[in-house]
């Protein structure tokens, strides 16, 4: 993902020094983004996206989410097919 950052940056013609600045981060934050770094927050990753003009892809994360799908379909096969009847108050 970082790389992915960092060519969007290259592509924009833009500097890491404005990416950041634009973004209000420090550019060695914006450095350990683009080099993969597991430290740096989602805000901040939302930040740069927004400078980049890619915050519409965050919403496609896990979109395309085939296994979970699956194990989905598996639960609610397994399930009951009729709610379970409630409790009346005394």
């Amino acid at each position: 993902m970082g790389e992915n950052l960092r060519l969007a940056r290259l592509r924009r013609q833009l500097s890491a020094e404005q990416v950041a600045e634009r973004a209000g981060i420090s550019r060695s934050t914006l450095h350990l983004m683009e080099n993969g770094s597991a430290g740096t927050s989602v805000g901040k990753l939302l930040q740069v996206l927004v400078v980049l003009g890619l915050e519409a892809d965050l919403s496609r994360l896990a979109a395309d989410d085939v296994l979970g799908r699956k194990l989905e379909d598996a639960r609610l096969a397994e399930t009951r097919r009729r709610a379970p009847k409630r409790k009346s108050k005394p």
